[in-house]
């Protein structure tokens, strides 16, 4: 198995609530999207929301419950202010902030907000990473 991911597709309770909140954000979902499923180009890979009992169905588990769910979505930055700046956006589109914007103890900054269907993002500046012209990270080796 190649070293790499294609999709993360969150289970949402509202496509269209969902994809509204993510294009708040400056996003733009793809033409393949429609009212059942809505799709974001990454870099390299797609974000994809999909409506979480049918998610659920597709994968053969029950609907997960509420909480953390043991995982956060990351979304690194160059520096500090821009952390700050993607929380105000995050904020203004709907999102519930879960943690403001300052500094951790592995020597980051950091914040993290959850998007209408409580998924935990974070918005991060790790000094320790660099980011590419695209987006990218560059991971020291």
């Amino acid at each position: 198995m190649d070293q790499r991911i294609s999709a993360i597709t969150l289970g949402v309770d509202d496509v269209n609530r969902s994809r509204a909140f993510y294009e708040k954000l400056g996003w733009a979902a793809t033409k393949a999207s429609d009212e059942n499923v809505a799709f974001f180009p990454m870099n390299g890979f797609a974000l994809c929301l999909f409506p979480t009992k049918e998610l659920a169905k597709d994968a053969g588990v029950d609907r997960p419950g509420s909480g953390f769910d043991n995982i956060t979505i990351s979304f690194n930055v160059s520096t500090e202010a821009q952390v700050k700046r993607v929380l105000q956006k995050a904020k203004k589109a709907g999102s519930t902030i879960l943690r403001d914007a300052g500094p951790v103890f592995w020597g980051g900054f950091t914040a993290y907000f959850a998007d209408p269907d409580g998924h935990d993002w974070e918005t991060a500046y790790n000094p320790f990473w660099k980011i590419d012209a695209k987006g990218s990270i560059k991971l020291p080796k």
